[in-house]
């Protein structure tokens, strides 16, 4: 076994806070950022990083108040508060210039990096990321954009009814057929239901609540795609009740140049297409870096 390939996990203090992070690859080599998603960790990338970590340098750090960072009462559990952190954490691991996986949640924090500083970006690689385009949502945002129309107690009430490991399971099982399904291991759910405290049920709260706040972000998000235009890989699950094929054709708008790749399965593809993903991104990477 190659060492360079085995992934370390480590700590470090960000802006005051414990980070939890994994790390693979040499330290010279070009880097991929990987930020998480909800309701989720570093975890989800635990093997998809052996499989980069020949060539890549990749790091993948639990945001505040996920997995096993800290969760510090003084922090902004806001998607402008975790993407201040990410920069932060960015500059703490000596990562200037970074293709980045945007997925899920991690999708409107990770390219706020990209909107405060494009050069950093030399790639996106977009996988069920959550989109910047209203009309292309998925019927599952429905449940969400219902609460809105609540006062704020009754909102947050309905939101937190919604936090249980029951509805985990159903955030990684989503829209999976039954042969499909059975990939899924429990460990997704039951790990990160585990590590839930009340504390961090009202931050899952304050982050799904945010949703809102961030519609008036996505112009911003379309502005740095339209008029950067990175290089960008789009891998997309479409059994995905929040993200479906058309959120994923969406993209094309404003990054015309990108290639889709539409594969079976849904939004945790790196559990159910692993091997198709990383050789996607393998080829993908390969040209960008020798370009």
């Amino acid at each position: 076994m190659n060492p360079a390939t085995l992934v370390r996990h480590r700590r470090i203090t960000v802006a005051g806070i414990e980070t939890f992070y994994r790390e693979a690859g040499r330290p010279d080599a070009p880097v991929l950022l990987l930020p998480h998603g909800y309701p989720c960790s570093s975890y989800e990338f635990r093997n998809l990083m052996p499989r980069l970590a020949d060539r890549w340098h990749l790091i993948a750090p639990d945001f505040p108040g996920a997995g096993y960072s800290g969760t510090p009462d003084d922090f902004d559990y806001s998607f402008d508060g975790y993407a201040a952190w990410l920069e932060a954490f960015v500059g703490a691991v000596n990562a200037d210039r970074f293709a980045i996986y945007l997925h899920d949640f991690g999708s409107p924090i990770g390219a706020r990096l990209g909107i405060r500083n494009p050069r950093r970006i030399t790639a996106l690689i977009i996988q069920n990321g959550d989109i910047p385009y209203e009309d292309a949502l998925g019927p599952k945002y429905k449940d969400i954009e219902a609460t809105w129309a609540l006062p704020p107690a009754e909102m947050r009430k309905a939101l937190g009814q919604a936090i249980s490991e029951e509805t985990f399971k159903e955030e990684f099982l989503n829209d999976l057929p039954p042969p499909l399904a059975d990939t899924i291991p429990p460990d997704m759910w039951k790990l990160h239901w585990s590590l839930i405290t009340s504390r961090r049920k009202e931050i899952a709260i304050d982050l799904i609540a945010g949703l809102r706040e961030n519609r008036a972000w996505f112009p911003e998000h379309r502005k740095y795609l339209g008029e950067n235009r990175p290089p960008t890989l789009i891998v997309w699950g479409p059994n995905d009740h929040y993200m479906p094929e058309k959120s994923a054709r969406a993209y094309l708008r404003d990054l015309p140049d990108a290639e889709l790749h539409l594969l079976g399965g849904g939004h945790w593809l790196l559990e159910t297409h692993l091997d198709e993903v990383a050789a996607l991104m393998r080829d993908f990477l390969g040209r960008v870096h020798a370009g």
